[in-house]
C-alpha cells in the first residue's frame, strides 16, 4: 500500500512510502481489538471499591424481637442487610481487575486496529519535524494545517521529541507518542492517526515478529 508523504504545512512532498500489507492491509481481527482494548481499560480500574457486609457493621448483635408472634419476618440483628443501615449482601470488595493475554494476540489486535484506520483512510503519513522550542501555538498550526483542530488526533513519532510533546500536551483532542507506545486502544480512539515517517520502521519491526 503506497501512501503520500505530507510535509509540516499538510502540502504533498511528491514522495511516496510503502506501507507493509501485513499491518496495514490485513483483515481485522474483531475479537482481538476486543480483548485488547478491555485489557487496557481494566489494568486502569483502581479496584478499591468496598462496602461493609454485616460482620463488618458497628452495631448490637442483640436480638431485636422475639422470634414469634409478631406476625412479621424474624430477625436476629439490626446489621442485617434488610435493615436501613445494616450491611450490604455481596457487595464489591478491592480487586485487581488486569488479566494477561498472549504477546501474539496483542500483536495481532494492533495490526487490526491500523488496518481499520488505513482501510477507513485515517492514516496520514508526514515528514519528520521539530520545534526549535515548545511551544503550543506550534503544534495549533500543524493541526490547523490537517484540519484537525476541531477532532481527536494521534500523533507517532519515530523517537521521543521533548518539543513537540511538550507543545501538545495542553490540546486535549491530541496525544503524541512513540511507535513503542503504540497500542489497539489509542489506535482507535482517534479520528486520525498520524504516523511520521521515523516512526514507520518502529511500528513494523515491532508487529512483523
Amino acid at each position: 500500500m503506497k501512501v503520500a508523504v505530507l510535509d509540516i504545512t499538510g502540502k504533498d512532498t511528491g514522495r511516496q512510502v510503502e506501507l507493509s500489507d501485513a499491518i496495514f492491509g490485513l483483515e481485522p481481527n474483531k475479537h482481538a481489538i476486543y480483548l485488547d482494548v478491555k485489557q487496557h481499560l481494566a489494568n486502569k480500574r483502581q479496584g478499591t471499591h468496598k462496602a461493609k457486609e454485616r460482620a463488618e457493621i458497628a452495631g448490637s448483635t442483640r436480638k431485636i424481637k422475639k422470634q414469634k408472634g409478631t406476625g412479621t419476618a424474624r430477625a436476629g440483628s439490626i446489621k442485617s442487610p434488610v435493615f436501613r443501615g445494616g450491611g450490604r449482601v455481596f457487595g464489591p470488595r478491592p480487586r485487581n481487575y488486569s488479566f494477561k493475554l498472549n504477546k501474539n494476540l496483542k500483536r495481532l489486535a494492533r495490526k487490526s486496529a491500523l488496518s481499520t484506520q488505513a482501510k477507513e483512510q485515517n492514516v496520514v503519513v508526514v515528514e519528520d519535524f521539530n520545534f526549535e522550542t515548545a511551544k503550543t501555538k506550534n503544534f495549533v498550526n500543524v493541526l490547523k494545517a490537517f484540519g484537525l483542530e476541531n477532532s481527536k488526533s494521534l500523533f507517532v513519532l519515530g523517537n521521543s521529541n521533548n518539543n513537540v510533546y511538550l507543545s501538545s500536551r495542553n490540546l486535549k483532542k491530541t496525544s503524541v507518542i512513540t511507535s513503542e507506545e503504540l497500542s489497539t486502544y489509542k489506535v482507535l480512539n482517534t479520528n486520525k492517526v498520524v504516523l511520521l515517517e521515523g516512526a514507520l520502521e518502529g511500528i513494523e519491526s515491532n508487529l512483523s515478529k
